[in-house]
C-alpha cells in the first residue's frame, strides 16, 4: 500500500499490525530467555537422560523455533520493521570506524592479554593462588574483556578481523606507510 504524506512524497505504508509485532516480539525474547532455564532442569529431580535432552533443546532448539515461530506470528513486514529497527539501534551505539591510537592500544591489549590468558591457563593455573577456586569466573571476565575489545577497538578492527576469515583479503601496503 502506497500513500502520500503532507509534502506529496509517495512512501509505503507498514503492512503489519501492531498486536501482533508485540506478541512475535515477546515470542521472540522468550526464546532468546530459555537457555536461562537449564539451571532449573540440572537442579530439578529428573532422570539423566531428560536433563540431558531438555538442557540441549534450552540451549539450541527452542530459542531457534521460538525465533521461527515469532517471525510466523509478525508476518514479513513486522519481521522486517523489527530488523530495521534493531539495526538502526545498533549502528547508532555500535563501535566507531576510527579510534585514537591510545584507544587502539587499549583494544590491543584487551584483546590479546584473554587470549593469552585463555592458552596458559590450562597449564599454569594450578600454579596461580587463587585461581583453582575461581577459574570460572576468572575465565567470564576475560571472555567479556574479549568481546568489550572488539567494542573499544572500532570498525576498521572489526574489517582486519573479518579480513582473517576472508582468503583472498589483501593489505593495502600503502595505507601502512602513513
Amino acid at each position: 500500500m502506497v500513500g502520500q504524506d503532507n509534502q506529496g512524497i509517495k512512501r509505503k505504508k507498514n503492512k503489519f499490525d501492531k498486536a501482533r509485532l508485540n506478541l512475535g516480539a515477546i515470542v521472540l525474547i522468550l526464546g532468546f530467555l530459555s537457555p536461562l532455564l537449564i539451571p532449573f532442569v540440572t537442579n530439578s529431580d529428573w532422570s539423566t537422560i531428560i536433563k540431558s535432552i531438555l538442557s540441549g533443546l534450552l540451549a539450541f532448539g527452542i530459542p531457534e523455533l521460538f525465533m521461527i515461530i515469532a517471525i510466523a506470528i509478525m508476518g514479513k513486514d513486522g519481521y522486517n520493521y523489527l530488523k530495521r529497527l534493531f539495526s538502526v539501534l545498533f549502528w547508532r551505539y555500535g563501535p566507531p570506524n576510527e579510534v585514537s591510537l591510545l584507544r587502539y592500544r587499549i583494544g590491543l591489549v584487551m584483546f590479546i592479554v584473554p587470549i593469552i590468558i585463555s592458552i596458559i591457563a590450562p597449564y599454569f593455573g594450578s600454579k596461580l593462588v587463587y585461581y583453582e577456586d575461581n577459574k570460572t569466573i576468572i575465565m567470564l571476565v576475560f571472555h567479556f574483556m574479549l568481546l568489550m575489545s572488539l567494542f573499544v577497538l572500532g570498525g576498521d578492527f572489526w574489517e582486519k578481523l573479518r579480513g582473517l576469515f576472508n582468503r583472498k583479503a589483501k593489505i593495502n601496503m600503502e595505507s601502512l606507510k602513513k
